[in-house]
């Protein structure tokens, strides 16, 4: 079985064991049920295969699902877009003739300009692993002392003081799992990214949870809260956005409202670091 085809049976079986039988539609029976989630019977029956071929495609033995299949099972799985299409990816890749040109973790002058001259926002460039590239003065004060901060992933995970900096700690940690998750796709064969699921996985209790899940997902949270130990709370939106000509790094950025105590806690943090 190939590192891809175990690939897309793992994220067939998350999806199945976190569908409740609510979500799919159907009526619980009497009794409890020995397995999380669906079946792999009602999974076939609702995407309309039959139970042996649904079984080959959670086992890598199905090679070239169709679209009509996939769609369906998007379809029972309730899978948003970003689901879906990573779906499609794991289901079309084969090993070796997926391998991404990565290109070196430099980022360009021109996105750096734009990185440090964003004055009231917190802005930083990561890449597929949320190795932090590149960050403006507001974040690089953010960070300040706390370890880990050279990767958002370990700085949750392995920083125990994440859990105070981020209020929401467990949103955001699946956000960056997630996020991870569907930046890698189905090249996580990659040396650096199996260095780093490794790494925390077996430092984690929490990651190996949350990875588990095989959730997938792209855009940030549109608010985040935050505290730092030197001006307290902050109410933050949240962008993030590709960076062409670099694949697999994106520009994230963080502002708060003008006139509220949380811009004014910005601008303090961008003069600290002036």
């Amino acid at each position: 079985m190939s590192g891809v085809e175990s690939l897309l049976g793992e994220f067939l079986r998350a999806r199945r064991q976190a569908t409740t039988v609510e979500r799919a539609g159907l009526l619980r029976g009497a009794g409890s049920r020995r397995t999380p989630g669906l079946r792999r019977g009602e999974v076939a029956m609702l995407a309309g295969v039959s139970v042996d071929y649904y079984m080959r495609l959670e086992q890598g033995r199905e090679r070239s699902p169709s679209d009509a299949v996939l769609n369906a099972l998007a379809g029972v799985f309730g899978l948003d877009y970003e689901a879906t299409e990573h779906l499609y990816e794991l289901a079309r890749s084969t090993r070796g003739s997926f391998r991404r040109t990565h290109v070196a973790d430099r980022v360009s002058p021109s996105v750096l300009r734009l990185v440090n001259n964003w004055e009231h926002a917190l802005a930083f460039v990561v890449n597929r692993r949320l190795d932090v590239l590149a960050q403006n003065a507001a974040a690089a004060a953010f960070l300040e002392d706390l370890s880990y901060s050279d990767n958002l992933l370990r700085l949750n995970f392995l920083n125990p003081a994440s859990r105070e900096v981020f209020l929401d700690w467990e949103r955001e940690a699946r956000f960056m799992v997630a996020h991870m998750r569907a930046a890698v796709g189905a090249d996580l064969d990659d040396p650096s990214v199996l260095a780093l699921v490794e790494e925390l996985s077996l430092a984690s209790e929490d990651f190996r949870r949350i990875w588990e899940n095989y959730d997938i997902r792209i855009k940030a949270h549109d608010i985040g809260r935050y505290h730092h130990h030197r001006v307290g709370d902050l109410t933050l939106w949240l962008a993030t956005f590709a960076i062409d000509g670099a694949p697999g790094q994106r520009l994230f950025v963080a502002h708060a409202e003008p006139g509220t105590p949380s811009d004014d806690a910005l601008a303090r943090l961008s003069a600290s670091r002036r």
